[in-house]
This record gives structure tokens, sequence and C-alpha cells, in this order.
């Protein structure tokens, strides 16, 4: 019994999968010291939730453009040389983070333009690591291995903004920076020692018409494929109405009585989704078991959306106040984070079974801009709603939206509902 609960980690016993997921425990933990540092930095400057949520349109434009050229790029070149190249190009992203805020320029569109230029290297390296994880996997792991995925990535979600909130007492922003820099080189190596990965078909993809040709292939893929193409459809409902990180520095200080700059209360509303998932992740050991995946997917979102509703309230009741409500508000928070992760897993792998080789670095393109790009779309909504009508009405109310929309969602396209997988165990 036990066995089914706990993770499966079968997957670590292939060498490959093994060092990139080990190398990913490194880098998400810096990666999610930028995540928390950037919102607290337009936070300290503007003292204004709408250009915290102005990044998530600065990200989203990026992960757009660089998401679906650089999935088009996976299917048409060696997997292995892009997630070099990619993994490079973030680590001078966070080298010029860390420049911009150790030199004290205090510019706000500055910090802007360089999360641009991180998120589209991000947005390469993402779609171009998911396509090569079938590679090395066979079929019936791949629920295994994208739980211990999600698992390590929510893991750092978790360990990143506590770090940050600690060493906040003793050092400045830049450091923050700095170390996500450093921590860049373990994927560089992990990705070094990957076994070549050239394409297993002719796939013309450049810098001009073959790509965007390429690109639109994918698109046609997906028109006529409404399992996948509702994957994504849920995805945006949930993240777009549903994610409210965007208003965590605002809440963190007016709700919950945090200091302007920073610090615990931010941190724990900042780690909290992703404690949950992570609890989810160690106990995920029942997904391979699951055999309708779509029906798992639309439960998941529905108890995201209840979860965001609930945290929406218990800040709306704080008043300035931490106390009693703000764990109540924590607890939602990762209620959602685990429901999160199972809805991640599950259509994550339905779009590995799914699609053939030659396409998935396209899907997951398309993959990396929907999960990616959904939630910096949303804290541009909930950064506008929240200057508009407050926190609490956009929490509470980005909730309920999650739930009518997926539902509306799930009864017109009831094929994703009644999706099936063969290679359920």
């Amino acid at each position: 019994m036990a066995g089914r609960l706990l993770a499966d980690t079968t997957p670590l016993q292939t060498p490959d999968f093994r060092r990139l997921w080990l190398a990913g425990i490194v880098t998400v933990i810096g990666a999610n010291l930028t995540i928390f540092a950037v919102p607290v930095q337009l936070y300290a400057l503007t003292q204004n939730s709408a250009y915290v949520g102005l990044s998530g349109l600065f990200a989203l434009v990026p992960l757009i453009v660089f998401g679906l050229w650089g999935g088009a790029w996976a299917d048409a070149m060696d997997r292995r040389k892009l997630l070099i190249i990619a993994s490079c190009g973030l680590a001078a992203a966070s080298v010029l983070l860390w420049l911009q805020a150790a030199l004290a320029l205090n510019n706000v569109w500055v910090v802007l333009c360089l999360l641009s230029v991180q998120q589209a290297f991000f947005a390469i390296n993402s779609p171009t690591r998911s396509a090569a994880i079938p590679r090395m996997l066979p079929g019936d792991q791949l629920p295994a291995a994208n739980s211990l995925n999600m698992t390590v990535m929510q893991f750092g979600a978790i360990a990143g903004p506590l770090l940050a909130g600690v060493m906040l007492r003793w050092v400045d922003l830049s450091t923050l920076y700095l170390i996500d820099a450093l921590t860049c080189l373990a994927p560089i190596w992990a990705t070094i020692r990957l076994a070549p990965m050239p394409p297993l078909n002719e796939v013309a993809a450049g810098l001009g018409l073959a790509a965007v040709r390429s690109v639109i292939d994918g698109f046609r893929y997906l028109a006529g494929s409404p399992v996948v193409l509702m994957s994504f459809v849920v995805d945006l409902i949930a993240m777009i109405f549903g994610m409210p990180r965007a208003l965590f520095p605002q809440m963190a200080h007016e709700s919950f009585g945090g200091p302007v700059e920073g610090g615990t209360t931010i941190a724990l509303l900042s780690a909290a989704i992703s404690a949950g998932a992570v609890v989810g992740g160690l106990f995920s050991g029942w997904l391979p078991h699951v055999r309708r995946q779509g029906l798992a997917v639309v439960v998941a979102i529905l108890v995201w959306g209840v979860a965001m509703v609930g945290f929406g309230i218990a800040a709306g009741f704080a008043h300035g106040h931490a106390g009693l409500l703000l764990w109540i508000a924590l607890l939602f928070l990762a209620i959602g984070g685990a429901a999160d992760m199972v809805s991640a897993a599950f259509r994550s792998t339905i779009l590995q079974q799914v699609a053939s080789d030659d396409l998935r670095g396209r899907l997951q393109g398309v993959f990396t801009v929907v999960v990616a790009g959904g939630p910096r779309l949303a804290d541009a909504v909930h950064g506008a709603a929240a200057a508009a009508v407050g926190t609490t009405v956009a929490a509470v109310g980005g909730g309920g939206l999650v739930v009518i929309g997926v539902t509306i969602a799930a009864l017109a396209v009831p094929a994703f509902a009644r999706y099936r997988v063969n290679g359920a165990r």
C-alpha cells in the first residue's frame, strides 16, 4: 500500500535523467531566489502592485516568441546542444540582474528588460528539456518522471523564497541574483554529460520562414487533437484567473502586517503553493494507476479554484494582523499547490504520450507558453484588478472564475474528461 502512495523513483535509475534531476535540485532553488527578488525589488521601488503585475507582460512576450521558436528548434537540432546554449544564456541573464542590483541602478525598466532576456532563454530551455525526457525513458515511466520533476521544481519554489526571506535580514537583493547565477553551473554540467539527441526525422527549422512553418505545423496538429488542446485550455483558465502571486507583496504588507521591503510573511506566501505541491509529489505513487487522466485534471483544477477562493477570504478578514488567519491562508495555498501538481503531472503525461517525437519539441513549446505564460498573464490581470478593486476581490473573484470556466470547458468538450490512457498501471 505504501508503495502505491509514495513517489515512484524508477526513472532515477536512468543515468541521464538522474543527472538532470539532481542538477535541477540546485538550480531551481537559485531560480526561485530571482523569482522572489524581482517582484520584491519592483514593489520596493514603486510600492504599486500594478508594476509587479507589469513584470508578467515583460515575461510573457519572450515566453510566447521563444517558447514556440525554441520548441521548433528542439525538433530540428540536437536537443543536448540546445540545452547547453539555453543553460548558458540563463546564467548570463542572472549575472546581469546581479550587476544592476549591485550597482544600485534602481531602475524599474532595467529590471523588467533583464527579466525579459532571462525568460527568453527559459522559454528555449523548458520545451527542449521536456521533449528530451521521452528519449531517455520508456512511456510507462513518464508519469513518475513528470511527478519527480514537478516535486523538484516545487521544492525549489519553497526553499527559494524561504531562504530569501531569511537571507534578506543580512544581505541585499543583489546577493540573491548572484546565487542564482552560480547555481546555473549545475545544469550546464548536467547537459554536457548527456548523450547526443539528434532529431529522429528531418524537421526544417531555422531563424526564418522554415521555423514559422514548423510552428504552424504544430498548431495544425493541436487543432486536430481536442484532448491535447483542452489540456492547454484548462490550465490557462486555472492560471490566468486563479494564480494570485502578484498580490503577495501587497497582501503580505497590508493584510498580514509584513514590512514593505519583504521578509518572512511574503516568503511564506510565496512558498505555500509549492509546499503543497511537494507534499502532493511525495505521495504521488498513485498517479501511474489513474486511467482517466482527463477527468483527474478537471477535478484537480476545480480544487485549485476553490482553494484560491478560500485564500482570498482568509486574507480579506486578516485586516493587517497575521495570527491564525495567515496560517489558514497558507493552508489554502498549499491545498491549491497539491492540486496543481496533480494537474501538471497528468497534462504533461498526456502531451508526451499522445505526440510523436518529431512534434514533441513544438508541442512542448506551446506547453511552456501555457504553463509559464499563464501565470505571467495572471500577474498582469491580478495586479490591475488589485489596483481597481482590492486584493481580496481579485483573489476571491479569480478563484470563482476558475471553477466556472473549467466546468464550462469540461462540458463543452466531454472528450477531454473521458480521455483514458492505455499505459496506466
